[in-house]
């Protein structure tokens, strides 16, 4: 019943989306094909017991990669086989910012876009190679993103831009395109994951025009990431041993407990999420003893290779169904991962990598740890601070009076040392002080407005209010 049920439904889809004349044909059949798998219930369950941790062949650690050549011509001949593309689709609206996250200012008046030009720009200038900028953006970003760009116009750096897809939110009641029930403008639609990178990259043109200019593989990585630097090691590896796809992971800490993890199945690396994890067996995904890494979502992908899997449309990664709720009317929306589409790529690797290559600000309180002296910024690369000596970042929380990245900024003077901080928790009504030193682990409790006065030396202590300053 249920199969006769579905085909119903998408045969009275299929004339409603070909009337939608927003999006362009290849969206249109797209989005079709992903709807028509999420019907066929393709999404075969994980068996268990076939899991296998993965070796060290298959998950490398970064350690024991050959060093990238350090002769300047091998390495502007290496460069320039490399096209570096940001996932920019973003808005920055959990940070209580209008527009693209991606112009958030991380650092010194330094926006994540604006440090990404400057780190391309140092690497062109240093070895006279010719590395292009991709920014997939969304039609939530688009336009903003393409004035943001004209600044850097007389740049050495080559910016291309272009759109993921754009697909219809569909009501969960009838199945029918939400647009088609009078809701208009952007609720009505919905970008579908990062995972249409590889086709967006393909239908925009882009694809081909890299490969044209002779470009080899793509370094695909967050807007957010600022840990997601261009690594010659990885692509001298890449290169060398002909992996058409690398993920970054890295060991993850309680704080990454539901990160996506790298298993062998059935003779090919892949990517396991918590969603595809049988119930009985969450707590045991979630523990660091068995599943020792997660996906950072730096992904390096040969170009060629993305070419012939989207030619074939072999790249039917996991579908993430995504329900939502616009204007009272409960919605779906269909979604892929890029990390996902590791198991479609011949000789596909992780690469084992420092921490300090997953840096993202997802909250204010990556904010301040960024912003911090824990972080120095030298030449648009933010770097830990040699001083700390805890490999590990302090634990911060901070209250919903913190939230915005306006209301943040007004309640610190500037920004605390913490370079000895264990763990921060602030919550209440509370203001900061210019040159205030926070130590241990610190609790900061205000039941009324409190002020932390200048220069305050805070170092393992409860605070609940003025007298315990």
């Amino acid at each position: 019943m249920a199969a006769v049920a579905t085909d119903v439904k998408l045969d009275a889809l299929r004339p409603a989306v070909a009337k939608l004349d927003q999006i362009s044909e290849n969206e249109k059949t797209g989005f079709i094909n992903l709807v028509s798998r999420y019907f066929s219930g393709e999404a075969e369950q994980i068996e268990w017991s076939k899991i296998q941790t993965p070796t060290d062949e298959v998950v490398v650690p970064y350690d024991t990669l050959a060093p990238a050549p350090e002769d300047l011509e091998a390495t502007k001949k290496l460069l320039n086989k490399l096209v570096v593309l940001k996932l920019n689709g973003g808005l920055g609206t959990t940070m209580g910012c209008t527009g693209p996250k991606s112009v958030i200012e991380v650092r010194n008046g330094f926006t994540f876009l604006d440090l990404i030009v400057i780190q391309i720009e140092s690497l062109n200038k240093k070895y006279g190679c010719n590395v292009p900028l991709l920014l997939m953006n969304s039609f939530n970003t688009h336009d903003d993103t393409q004035k943001i760009v004209e600044k850097y116009t007389n740049s050495n750096i080559e910016i291309h831009t272009f759109n993921q897809s754009q697909y219809p939110r569909i009501v969960v009641e009838d199945f029918f395109p939400l647009s088609s029930k009078g809701v208009t403008g952007k609720d009505a639609w919905y970008p579908p994951g990062h995972g249409d990178v590889f086709p967006a990259l393909s239908n925009s043109g882009k694809l081909d025009a890299m490969l044209s200019q002779g470009k080899e593989y793509v370094f695909v990585a967050n807007a957010d990431n600022l840990g997601a630097i261009v690594d010659l090691k990885i692509l001298h590896h890449l290169i060398t041993n002909q992996n058409e796809y690398c993920m970054e992971v890295t060991p993850k800490t309680l704080a990454d407990v539901k990160g996506g993890t790298l298993i062998s199945y059935e003779g090919r690396v892949q990517l396991l999420e918590i969603a595809q994890v049988p119930d009985e067996h969450v707590n045991e995904f979630k523990s660091i003893e068995k599943f020792k890494i997660f996906n950072t979502n730096n992904l390096w992908v040969n170009l060629k290779a993305i070419k012939r899997l989207v030619e074939a449309d072999a790249l039917k990664m996991e579908i993430i169904p995504n329900p939502k709720e616009v204007e009272g009317i409960k919605v779906l929306q269909l979604e892929t991962a890029a990390g996902a589409a590791i198991r479609f790529f011949d000789n596909a690797i992780g690469v084992n990598v420092p921490r300090s290559r997953f840096l993202p600000v997802k909250a204010t309180s990556d904010l301040l740890l960024v912003q911090s002296d824990l972080y120095t910024l030298v030449d648009g690369f933010v770097t830990r601070n040699p001083a700390r000596e805890n490999p590990a970042n302090p634990s911060i929380e901070l209250g919903p009076e913190f939230k915005k990245v306006g209301n943040f900024l007004s309640r610190f003077k500037s920004i605390p040392s913490i370079i000895e901080l264990d763990s921060l928790k602030v919550s209440g009504d509370v203001w900061f002080g210019a040159g205030v030193v926070l130590k241990g682990k610190v609790t900061v409790t205000a039941k009324a407005k409190l002020e932390i006065p200048d220069g305050a030396v805070i170092e393992n202590k409860d605070i609940n209010g003025p007298e315990d300053l």
